[in-house]
């Protein structure tokens, strides 16, 4: 995991324990003095919530405490976890740049590629220059690397 990807998941559990939390907890005291429960769709929809943000605590404390965080700055040469990456699309000439980054912290909107999708494992190993046949749900895409960043 990126040193960038480990300071976000912390920052999303401080906020999930501090101010997440508590005010689920404040919902379902609230919910819970308007009465007959079984009927309360507000208990039921808090208490729904309340569950789902213990999970993504546990499974947050879980990826933290395993992770092993890689400073890509420190890191160079072929493509490898860290790199980012500029690509052009061999057919349509359309300028991509991902950086390739752990399973947990990966988000195409934000150009975060995940390390186990089929692109990052085509480029994996791949040097500035290189072709790239990557198969895709959406069939064989080629691309050409551009430049390989480390930063």
């Amino acid at each position: 995991m990126t040193r960038q990807g480990h300071s976000d998941l912390e920052a999303e559990l401080k906020q999930l324990k501090s101010v997440e939390r508590p005010a689920i907890i404040k919902a379902i005291a609230e919910a819970r003095e308007h009465g007959d429960l079984s009927e309360n769709a507000e208990y039921h929809s808090a208490r729904e919530k309340q569950s789902f943000i213990e999970g993504r605590i546990k499974e947050l404390e879980g990826v933290l405490g395993l992770a092993e965080v890689i400073d890509p700055a420190k890191l160079s040469g072929s493509i490898k976890f860290g790199a980012t990456v500029t690509l052009v699309d061999e057919d349509t000439d359309e300028e991509k740049t991902w950086q390739i980054v752990g399973e947990h912290e990966a988000s195409i909107e934000k150009g975060l590629l995940n390390i186990k999708s089929p692109i990052a494992r085509a480029l994996i190993g791949k040097d500035e220059g290189d072709s790239v046949e990557v198969r895709t749900p959406g069939g064989e895409k080629s691309y050409e690397v551009l430049k390989i960043v480390y930063a």
